[in-house]
């Protein structure tokens, strides 16, 4: 009940709300995304940071492109309709501008640790842009609990379900090999982590892309249609007709919307804690860089997978929306031999890459609160956690993860709209005055 109250109306109101608030708050940034494309995969010579802006991206993407991107799309085409994925494609648009905005805070109020390590992230944007230290120290504590649920055991639950159900491999086993595989790159830090998410993220996602694009290849008589359907649909629910009809327009747009925010975390704070890593020498730079995230999550990936399944429910009579979560799967089942090995391999490293991410998001907001002498016993529970995630029935699990995600969207949400002049003079001094190789004012920043 509380899952669907923190994820009800009022929540998606003011998520979507933001994004479009920041969408023209800071000038339509979203028109700047193949500079933010060609910055990602340029090193920023000069630059100061822990890891690549490509690896920062890298990690962020890891965290974010999951099973929202395959279970999520499938589930808001069952309950709203091909008109879902519309609204689900228009989420993403507009959360460009705020993942932008988050990007550019957590490098605008980033910290040098005693490490020499850089720190970021919503709770030092509310610390010291708004010095708002308890709500810093919430945002955190409900991070640091998030990433237990929805990073830790969720995935490994999926991942050990999927080897069982697919290969027969006991759930166990499975659980001791997340374990040892997980602990072979968290225990090196964040640099460790974007080196791995810098070959898995590419590799993962070009072959879950390839995977659709052969689908609609296999369908090509049928994705024009179902482009027009899914258009149609989205604002008049008469137009799907067949086995969509009783989802009605608020139905698409919520289920298209909420699968949308979820899918790419735009407004949760999530993302930004490793974007204040990144090599970057001013915060517009890593802000366009961040943006691009929501891009390939939303815009391209869940897009293709939206399309992929109206498009299949069109040409293979066998298929319907009442499959609801095993759409994809059914969709995928349709190329021979390879398509359900192929969609098999995207989700468990889809999984995988999200437990890395969010075991970087989980210490860093622990670190926030206790400082760095407990990162080992984060990193140690952590481990642990994946293991009894793997072995246990995990339906409480989720609503608690659900939970704890809306929760700390409230505090970022909050850093967001009260500092979205800052983003904008930023916006202003760096990305419209043309001068995004400028060095940082470091003594405006410090």
């Amino acid at each position: 009940m509380l899952s669907s109250f923190l994820w009800g109306w009022p929540m998606i109101i003011l998520l979507l709300g933001t994004h479009v608030f920041l969408t023209f708050r800071l000038g339509v940034p979203q028109r700047k995304i193949l500079t933010g494309i060609r910055m990602s995969v340029k090193k920023d010579d000069g630059a100061t940071g822990d890891v690549s802006q490509f690896g920062a991206l890298a990690t962020a993407l890891a965290a974010t492109i999951g099973t929202g991107n395959i279970v999520g799309v499938a589930t808001a085409v069952a309950l709203g309709g091909p008109g879902a994925v519309l609204w689900c494609w228009l989420t993403g648009i507009f959360g460009m501008s705020t993942k932008y905005a988050e990007g550019l805070l957590a490098v605008k109020y980033r910290v040098t640790g005693d490490d020499g390590h850089y720190y970021g992230g919503p709770m030092y944007a509310l610390e010291r842009g708004l010095q708002m230290k308890w709500l810093a120290v919430l945002f955190a504590v409900f991070t640091a609990l998030a990433s237990f649920g929805i990073g830790c055991t969720v995935q490994a639950n999926s991942i050990a379900l999927l080897a069982s159900e697919t290969f027969g491999i006991p759930t166990w086993i499975v659980g001791v090999f997340v374990c040892v595989l997980t602990a072979s790159v968290i225990l090196g830090g964040v640099r460790q982590i974007a080196r791995v998410c810098t070959v898995l993220v590419p590799l993962m996602a070009i072959l879950y892309v390839a995977g659709c694009i052969i689908i609609l290849g296999m369908n090509g008589a049928y994705v024009w249609p179902a482009l027009k359907l899914i258009v149609h649909s989205a604002f008049n629910p008469s137009a799907a007709g067949g086995g969509f009809v009783g989802a009605t327009v608020m139905m698409a747009a919520r289920y298209g919307i909420a699968r949308g925010l979820f899918s790419n975390e735009s407004g949760m704070g999530s993302a930004p804690i490793v974007a204040a890593a990144a090599q970057t020498r001013n915060p517009v730079r890593q802000a366009l860089v961040s943006s691009t995230g929501t891009f390939w999550d939303t815009v391209v990936i869940c897009a293709l997978t939206g399309l992929v399944l109206v498009s299949s429910i069109l040409a293979y009579p066998d298929i319907t929306y009442a499959d609801g979560a095993a759409l994809t799967k059914v969709a995928f089942s349709k190329i021979p031999y390879v398509g359900a090995p192929l969609l098999a391999f995207g989700i468990l490293t889809f999984a995988f890459s999200t437990i890395l991410g969010w075991s970087y998001y989980g210490e860093s907001a622990v670190n926030y609160i206790e400082g760095r002498r407990i990162n080992r016993f984060y990193r140690i529970l952590y481990i642990v956690a994946l293991f009894f995630g793997s072995i246990i029935n995990l339906d409480i699990i989720w609503n608690i993860a659900d939970c704890m995600n809306a929760l700390m969207a409230i505090p970022n949400l909050v850093a967001l709209l009260l500092l979205s002049g800052v983003a904008a003079q930023e916006t202003k001094r760096y990305l419209w005055a043309n001068r995004l190789d400028d060095e940082m004012d470091m003594t405006t920043d410090s």
